[in-house]
């Protein structure tokens, strides 16, 4: 610790360290140039780098460099509970493991504090138009993840700093953005930034504080957990100087799609971003939480504003205690990261956004960096003439409705507007059309509080949008079963069906196996779409009905003004009502410690087993050598791609082993909170209904589906028939595939599916962040091709077999040699993606949690 910069904060009382003083040692004035985020990281550095090793960390910082790792260490480290419970199952396996070679299991625990939302598991099957779906959704949930939930009790009283708020609560970011983030920490009398890091990519939501909070796999929070340093290297940093002031009528959400378009563009992949100008001041903390949270969604790594007024007023409205709210204003003054303290931060490229260009926006079809403007529907071929069959479903029937995510219910102005067009929808006696399922999931309980104060409830309860639960639900791909009757006539008819939701992603395959394109939309635009029912309808154009004298209703007859809606925001969103949801919440980790460090493993259950880590496929060592592909993908190959999270069909591998298991189909649940069980998780390796292996072909044409092609036999099969096939055979395998592999969430079972496979090598065009560090995380090799080379130009059709040859160290070139079927070998230089050396000392041992057992074994001998 650099005692020398360690100063008195004027009037508190606490400690502080003078980051400014320390990074002026080094180059005078340098601080004044420095964004945001690096002043975060440097004050991290001053705090916690040993003095020897400072001065060079602080160096990369200062003069921009990029070729020595430093340390960050996250303050906390917050979860959902699918990776968060998967995390938490690495590390009881973990204990045991640990007590089998002679070890303490009590001493293995997070270090770092940890805290998990269980918010991910709620499916609704009760839709808002039901009477009692909240009490009867919670009551499935309850019903189906009672394995999981009984873990997780285990968990809270098990392990030292992990604090658990249980289903039916809220999401994860909202509750950190709402409560649960101080914006500035106090610890042993020491005040310093709050940062965290999550096991969800949208993480970055609370970045709209001024928070550097970012998304991680489970892997990668497993490491910070166990009070392992996040090795990192300066990363590419930002400016964004958002202008002019927003048109009338125009949302948040209709904002950040138009900025997720434009970021998309720009190629901010793995970049921090910071946000700043006039445009950005007059961003409530709503609006910008909407941008924040999208930060995956375009790309980048973090979507960092500024600590400023509007800050202040939000920690007021929600009700933070006065004095932590004064400590975050006087420390971010002191220190220099208050908004007027930056107006001479240098960034290496800034980009210019101006807000008064944003029309409404939807997202769509697949990818939610595809802006569709409502005004554009009918020229992009997504509106257009539709007929609809008496007792029939129309052509892009709209059969999911859903207000959700915390992206949107974050900011009270995008509830209240969705509430304002359904009340004047009332009024004008229109309704939502039958065969659409509709429902209301805020993140917050908070909501409820506000709408029923200003007499909106009812509205959106009238139209069908009554809440169904505080969780992810439909943004997670937890939209729950449909009418029978309805999709029965979607498979006879094979009908265009399309979902329509206020959330984040709309990946293909990810809302609902039925609905074969989602779009995004605001919640006032989610709720016209009810109305209209069919995707084919112009929402800008054509008559949503008729009023009482028969002249036709349009979106604009709806739609409510800014002054309407910041009426009602400013009456009835208050502080009290925030405590009243939040001080008993929290009350709900009072706990004692439990005695048995180790955990009774459930022999017959589908949601909870003994991880496999130190056995079988991965106790082995890799031989990068004679490796056959297992699939050779294209570009934008996504995470749901490789390990999806929604429904399970009875028809797929994962619902014929639950059969087996003796689980009634209506309990199949998601593949998403079977997670913490290997044996039922790995089945949904590559299990998405749209994935398209291009070792797959059909009379020339690329196969959609889950499917493989069995080498040397050439024989097609489904996925998961080939992955038995092959680790039968004890075959080592390799994936070879197009640009940015692993875009989307920050599931850990994407590495931990294809590991388990027998995967060792990854070889792609380019990887998203995230699920890089979480291959990394479980001993897959990922490399790179250079440049103008890839799949394509070499030809390969999955019948090669590879080696990869060289001495394996970050960044370095290595040999990927490729042996065709007629024997010709070709070698070909590909990039070793192992960025750090912390990354391949964590790849020699096969993985993070065999790292820390070789250090703990070690330490403790």
């Amino acid at each position: 610790m650099n005692n020398q910069y360690r100063k008195v904060l004027p009037g508190s009382g606490l400690e502080y360290f003078d980051t400014r003083a320390a990074v002026n040692d080094i180059q005078a004035g340098a601080y004044d140039t420095l964004p945001y985020t690096s002043r975060v990281l440097a004050e991290n550095l001053v705090r916690r780098c040993s003095p020897e090793s400072l001065v060079d960390s602080l160096k990369q910082i200062i003069e921009r460099k990029r070729d020595l790792d430093f340390p960050w260490y996250p303050a906390r480290v917050v979860c959902h509970d699918i990776l968060g419970q998967t995390a938490l199952v690495d590390l009881a396996g973990l204990r045991d493991a640990i007590a089998l070679q002679g070890g303490d299991p009590a001493k293995v625990n997070p270090v770092v504090e940890t805290q998990l939302i269980v918010d991910h598991s709620l499916a609704v099957e009760h839709a808002g138009f039901e009477a009692d779906a909240f009490d009867k959704n919670r009551s499935i949930e309850d019903r189906r993840n009672e394995d999981r939930f009984h873990f997780i009790e285990w968990c809270k009283t098990a392990f030292e700093n992990v604090n658990v708020i249980p289903a039916g609560n809220g999401i994860m970011h909202q509750i950190n953005l709402e409560k649960m983030s101080p914006v500035i920490q106090v610890k042993n009398g020491v005040a310093f930034p709050d940062t965290c890091v999550g096991t969800d990519s949208h993480t970055p939501h609370v970045d709209a504080l001024g928070v550097i909070a970012i998304g991680v796999g489970g892997l990668e929070a497993e490491t910070v957990m166990l009070g392992r340093p996040s090795m990192m290297r300066l990363p590419d940093i930002i400016g964004v100087n958002l202008t002019g002031t927003r048109q009338p009528g125009i949302t948040a959400t209709d904002i950040v799609l138009a900025i997720t378009e434009f970021l998309r563009n720009e190629r901010v992949v793995s970049s921090y971003l910071e946000f700043f100008g006039e445009g950005a001041k007059a961003l409530t903390i709503g609006d910008r939480a909407t941008i924040s949270n999208m930060t995956p969604e375009y790309g980048a790594t973090a979507g960092m504003f500024y600590i400023d007024e509007q800050t202040i007023q939000y920690l007021k409205l929600t009700g933070r205690d006065d004095k932590q709210v004064a400590l975050v204003e006087q420390y971010a003054k002191q220190t220099g990261l208050w908004a007027s303290d930056l107006e001479t931060a240098h960034y290496e490229r800034v980009l210019n956004f101006d807000l008064s260009s944003v029309q409404r926006n939807m997202a769509g079809p697949s990818n939610p960096h595809r802006r569709l403007p409502t005004n554009e529907l009918t020229q992009r071929g997504i509106a257009g003439a539709w007929q609809k069959e008496q007792g029939l479903l129309p052509d892009g029937a709209v059969i999911i409705a859903a207000i959700t995510s915390c992206t949107n219910t974050s900011n009270p102005r995008n509830v209240v507007a969705a509430a304002l067009v359904a009340k004047k929808a009332n009024q004008l006696g229109l309704s939502r059309k039958p065969w659409v399922k509709t429902s209301f999931a805020p993140g917050s309980k908070v909501a409820k509080l506000y709408l029923e104060d200003s007499g909106l409830l009812p509205e959106l309860e009238q139209l069908g949008f009554g809440i169904v639960g505080y969780a992810c639900t439909t943004c997670n791909g937890m939209s729950g079963a449909l009418d029978p009757k309805i999709q029965q006539e979607i498979i006879d008819r094979d009908l265009y069906s399309t979902a329509v939701l206020s959330g984040n992603r709309n990946f293909d395959g990810r809302i609902h196996p039925y609905a074969k394109q989602a779009f995004l939309a605001s919640p006032p635009l989610v709720v016209a779409y009810a109305l209209a029912g069919t995707i084919r309808f112009d929402i800008e154009r054509d008559s949503l009905g008729q009023d009482a004298q028969g002249k036709p209703i349009y979106l604009k007859d709806l739609w409510p003004s800014d002054e309407e809606i910041d009426e009602v925001v400013n009456r009835h969103v208050k502080p009290e009502q925030f405590n009243q949801v939040y001080i008993q919440m929290f009350k709900l980790n009072d706990h004692t410690a439990n005695p048995n460090p180790l955990y009774d493993w459930r022999e017959m259950s589908t949601y909870i087993r003994r991880p496999p880590y130190w056995e079988g496929a991965l106790a082995g060592e890799r031989t990068l050598s004679g490796m056959r592909p297992l699939a050779v993908l294209g570009d934008n190959i996504t995470t749901d791609h490789l390990s999806p999270s929604n429904a399970i069909l009875a028809s797929s591998a994962a619902g014929e082993y639950l059969a087996k298991m003796g689980l009634p189909e209506e309990d199949f649940n998601s593949y998403a909170t079977h997670r913490g069980d290997h044996l039922t998780a790995q089945r949904a390796t590559f299990a998405n209904p749209k994935l398209f292996n291009e070792m797959v072909v059909d009379n020339g044409e690329v196969v959609q589906g889950s499917f493989a092609r069995v080498e040397p036999e050439g024989q097609v099969v489904r996925m998961w028939e080939a992955i038995e096939t092959y680790m039968t055979r004890k075959q080592p395998l390799i994936i070879v595939a197009g640009a940015d592999y692993g875009q989307g969430s920050s599931r850990d079972w994407a590495a931990k599916g294809v590991r388990l496979a027998g995967v060792e090598v990854i070889v792609a065009e380019g990887f998203e962040r995230i699920h890089r560090t979480n291959l990394v995380g479980m001993g897959v090799l990922p490399l790179q091709f250079k440049p103008g080379e890839n799949r394509h130009t070499l030809q390969l059709d999955g019948t090669e077999l590879y080696d990869v040859k060289g001495d394996i160290k970050p960044g370095v070139d290595l040999t990927l040699t490729i042996t065709r079927t007629n024997g010709e070998k070709q070698n070909v230089a590909v990039v070793c993606r192992l960025d750090t050396a912390d990354e391949l000392s964590v790849y020699q041992a096969g993985g993070v949690l065999q790292r820390f057992a070789q250090d703990f074994l070690a330490k403790t001998v």
